[in-house]
């Protein structure tokens, strides 16, 4: 990979006045833990077990429900629809690069992608199987899944562990590099628009990469287990805030308990961002020009005018790489019963 470019930019970006921004290149490969290593066998077989909508309590959910990755990895409501037509709180993050966050959920309240693939399953507004290893049953009930365990894990692997395994190997797949950024930080000078230089620059000096900076436009790459929050909103004197119901989240607050972690939220990743709307935690906001005015306002406390505003979109549209090919699979099927009705 090509050493990231630096690039000085004039201005301040918080309280500095020239400040030496590493803008990284999204890497090609995801960082993965030491036990799960991704392989061939477990990447198939997580695709099948994402897009299987059998191991719901319904037979109408998949995880590729709520994060279509025949799309922006979301699923273009404000927020998802699961079992029985029930919606939850919060609005579905796309998947794509997800496996460059360090903790996942808007609230971070599991590390890895092998515990986020657990949590929808049993969740009565999602998957709405009352046990996880109920929904364990199921796929061991296909006959056609063992093989697939078996290449994967080695015999008697058909666990939920082992599950979740191949569903996070899946989605460390999940990556889009090569974007015009990507190019642009590479060396490729005219890779970027001039438009789209100016709104990086502003990008930068308005203080934006504070939190949206690395590889991922999602903060430092940081352990597993070690997530990077922001407050959300942060600046309440503005008309965003009640007009957005911004503050009614407790965010990270919810799983710690923390007073301190009241409307803190795992910073989201800016790839793709064009292709992910409605934008924020409660997926208010439908359109990228408003968002961008509501984080200077809300995050930065800062007034845009049109032009800044366009010119920083038009910028992070350049942050939409190239999402590789993906062959729907082939669903092992029963032989004359189903598992989903009664």
């Amino acid at each position: 990979m090509n050493k990231p470019l630096l690039i000085l930019l004039a201005g301040s970006l918080l309280s500095t006045q020239v400040s030496a921004i590493e803008w990284q290149a999204l890497p090609e490969t995801a960082p993965a833990p030491e036990d799960n290593p991704t392989t061939e066998a477990k990447v198939e077989l997580g695709k099948m077990l994402f897009m299987d909508p059998r191991f719901s309590s319904t037979g109408t959910v998949s995880c590729n429900s709520c994060h279509n990755i025949m799309e922006g990895g979301d699923d273009s409501r404000r927020v998802s629809m699961g079992v029985h037509g029930l919606t939850g709180g919060r609005n579905a993050p796309t998947v794509w690069n997800s496996a460059f966050h360090s903790v996942q959920f808007w609230d971070g309240r599991v590390n890895l992608l092998e515990d986020q693939a657990r949590g929808p399953v049993t969740n009565p507004v999602e998957m709405g199987m009352s046990d996880i290893e109920q929904a364990m049953d199921r796929v061991r009930a296909i006959p056609g899944y063992k093989p697939h365990f078996d290449q994967a894990f080695g015999e008697d692997a058909m666990t939920v562990e082992n599950a979740a395994k191949a569903v996070a190997a899946f989605e460390r797949t999940l990556i889009t590099p090569n974007s015009a950024y990507d190019q642009f930080v590479k060396g490729d000078k005219k890779a970027l628009s001039k438009q789209q230089q100016v709104g990086m620059k502003k990008f930068a000096d308005l203080g934006c990469v504070a939190c949206h900076a690395g590889a991922a436009f999602n903060g430092p790459q940081n352990e597993f287990g070690e997530g990077f929050y922001s407050k959300f909103p942060t600046f309440v004197n503005n008309e965003y805030v009640d007009k957005y119901k911004l503050s009614e989240d407790i965010g990270r607050q919810a799983p710690t308990g923390k007073k301190e972690d009241a409307n803190m939220f795992r910073v989201p990743t800016l790839r793709n961002i064009t292709d992910t709307a409605p934008y924020f935690h409660n997926g208010s906001v439908n359109d990228l020009h408003e968002a961008v005015r509501v984080m200077a306002a809300t995050q930065l406390n800062h007034k845009l005018s049109r032009q800044d505003t366009d010119d920083i979109v038009t910028f992070l549209e350049a942050l939409t790489g190239e999402y590789p090919q993906i062959m729907m699979p082939r669903l092992p099927a029963t032989s004359g019963k189903s598992i989903v009705a009664d």
